[in-house]
């Protein structure tokens, strides 16, 4: 699970690795649940014959996914819950992120690393996981959007996660006795597959990032 990133903050990178282009800086780096960061997606529009519709697009939007099938009185519940992380396992049948997998509305979430707790000393230490080559992190992820009382549309989005009891360096984060999870972190050539495939092949993609290419180490920021 991951509830703490930093966002990818130049703009050059977004077009090199993710192929979206002008678009807005991230409002904002450092990442927590319910901040509106950026993220990359097909754009809703790409099936309109429209040439000037481009192929990617970067999108400013709320991590922790809001379904568009929430109604308005239902808002605000909604707002409170844990939803920008998506168990892959179950999402499809989900009431939250179940519109978005049915309709293929799938993101990548550009990072340049993620933290998790790391409890092997017997408590938790803030571990910043990075790219060895120094290439951001492209983690797979759903989007939706909803409308609030005064119909205005916002662009919400989630993580997908899957197991990582297996993982060579993931099963070593989160409280001993808990299920090891981890975000599902795309290579660079199943980019622009991701974004495009059918609902179908969601789950093709859905496979943990090789641990030699990864790197972890402590951090001393503070939790938040």
């Amino acid at each position: 699970m991951c509830s703490h990133y930093t966002a990818l903050k130049k703009q050059e990178q977004m077009e090199k690795y993710f192929r979206a282009r002008g678009i807005p800086l991230p409002p904002r780096s450092d990442m927590w649940p319910r901040y509106h960061g950026v993220f990359v997606r097909r754009p809703p529009e790409h099936d309109s014959g429209d040439e000037a519709v481009p192929e990617f697009e970067a999108i400013i939007g709320r991590w922790g996914l809001i379904s568009a099938m929430t109604k308005v009185d239902a808002l605000d519940r909604a707002g409170k819950l844990s939803t920008f992380n998506a168990r892959s396992e179950t999402a499809a049948k989900s009431y939250t992120f179940g519109n978005a997998w049915r309709r293929a509305q799938r993101c990548i979430i550009p990072a340049e690393a993620i933290f998790e707790p790391d409890w092997r000393t017997g408590r938790a230490v803030p571990t910043r996981i990075a790219r060895t080559d120094g290439h951001p992190l492209g983690i797979a992820g759903l989007w939706d959007r909803y409308r609030n009382a005064a119909g205005e549309v916002t662009d919400s989005y989630t993580m997908l996660t899957i197991n990582a009891d297996s993982h060579p360096l993931f099963k070593e984060f989160h409280q001993p006795g808990k299920e090891k999870r981890m975000v599902v972190i795309l290579p660079e050539g199943a980019y622009g597959d991701w974004l495009t495939a059918p609902a179908d092949a969601t789950r093709d993609f859905l496979i943990q990032f090789p641990s030699e290419r990864l790197t972890a180490k402590a951090d001393p920021k503070p939790e938040k």
